[in-house]
């Protein structure tokens, strides 16, 4: 006779960011990947619009998993593996980075015991599995313990939490290959211009004006004008096989960006789709994506960004429709034709709740 008992999972819960997700270590779920996907789909209670029956927070923000485990690399602590779980859809999709929710690995891998902690702050080496790369992470750790609490603010989140700087290294053509994987800074694609870019997310940017629309709209707003959404998607379908992506219709990326000149002090606005809802604010790997192509001459930002022409290391303030979000690039080449050597940034991550997650055991039986 079948077990009603159901199969209790250790999960940590945490925000990372902007996001919020399901933080696992890779051996408490299962190794084959279907076996897998199907587990995180109960986990969070997709195919469901209210994910009702899961953790997920019906929102392609809030449903999302971290795997860690302890790294098969020299130059890293921990391996990254980041997970989308497709709300309405019986769908995983591995096929990117999430900077926000990387914030939250370098935390869970203290708790976990996988790094050990030195007293003032540790630093996290971070292989993300995903795309091959190495992140940074430093974690507050006075007294050799993680500390949540701290005088650091990001836009998107209320209050105040200890800082987590981010550095990026090498993510230029994570996932297509190339910064420029058409090969152009400016593209041509259903009349629109574009600039197809990846440095740590393949990402299309778009002039809002191009489309018909200020760019300052309200995330509601966005999210209601279903005659944009399908242009826009049109636009996405397009150019996935122009950027080494193949056929992108069941796949989340590349995200759509829409750029305007920045209201607010900025360098530049932006509405991010992620890729068929607007983002609340902006995902980190797509702002550095949006930061570079702003700092090269002859991408669609030219003309509306706001960039200090001076020196080799920028700031970049990327405004979205919470506030606005900062990275550092430093820059080598020649100023007319720089090239982006590292990215940096600040985010903020906080435990949310520790213990076992339960899903039916029909999905995977409870291990003994």
């Amino acid at each position: 006779m079948p077990s009603r008992a159901q199969t209790r999972i250790p999960c940590m819960m945490m925000r990372g960011g902007t996001s919020k997700g399901a933080y696992f270590m890779a051996s408490d779920l299962p190794a084959d990947p279907a076996e897998r996907d199907r587990v995180l789909l109960a986990v969070m209670g997709s195919p469901d619009p209210r994910q009702i029956d899961g953790i997920g927070g019906a929102d392609p923000l809030t449903s999302k998993v971290a795997i860690i485990s302890s790294s098969t690399r020299d130059d890293a602590d921990v391996d990254y593996l980041f997970a989308q779980v497709v709300v309405n859809e019986a769908r995983v999709d591995l096929g990117q980075n999430c900077g926000n929710i990387l914030a939250g690995v370098g935390p869970f891998a203290i708790e976990r015991g996988l790094v050990d902690a030195r007293d003032g702050s540790t630093r996290v080496a971070i292989h993300m599995v995903n795309t091959g790369q190495i992140a940074v992470a430093t974690v507050s750790t006075p007294g050799r313990q993680v500390t949540y609490e701290g005088d650091a603010r990001i836009d998107g989140v209320p209050g105040l939490a200890a800082p987590i700087p981010l550095e990026f290294r090498d993510t230029a053509g994570s996932t297509c290959g190339t910064l420029l994987p058409t090969g152009h800074l400016k593209d041509t694609v259903d009349g629109i211009d574009v600039t197809c870019i990846d440095n740590g997310m393949p990402l299309v940017l778009m002039r809002a004006r191009d489309l018909g629309r200020t760019g300052y709209e309200t995330r509601e707003q966005l999210d209601a004008d279903e005659e944009l959404k399908a242009r826009i998607e049109k636009i996405r379908l397009a150019v996935g096989p122009m950027m080494n992506l193949g056929d992108v219709g069941a796949r989340t990326v590349p995200k759509m960006c829409l750029v305007a000149a920045p209201r607010q002090g900025g360098t530049i606005s932006t509405r991010s789709f992620i890729p068929h809802r607007c983002h609340a604010s902006i995902g980190v790997l797509g702002a550095v994506s949006v930061a570079t192509a702003a700092v090269l001459p002859g991408t669609v930002c030219e003309g509306l960004a706001d960039v200090d022409a001076d020196g080799m290391r920028k700031r970049v303030s990327v405004e979205h429709p919470t506030g606005e979000f900062t990275v550092e690039l430093v820059l080598g080449g020649s100023p007319g034709q720089p090239e982006v050597l590292s990215a940096a940034l600040l985010r903020t991550a906080r435990w949310l709740f520790d213990g076992a997650v339960g899903i039916p055991s029909a999905v995977w039986p409870a291990r003994t």
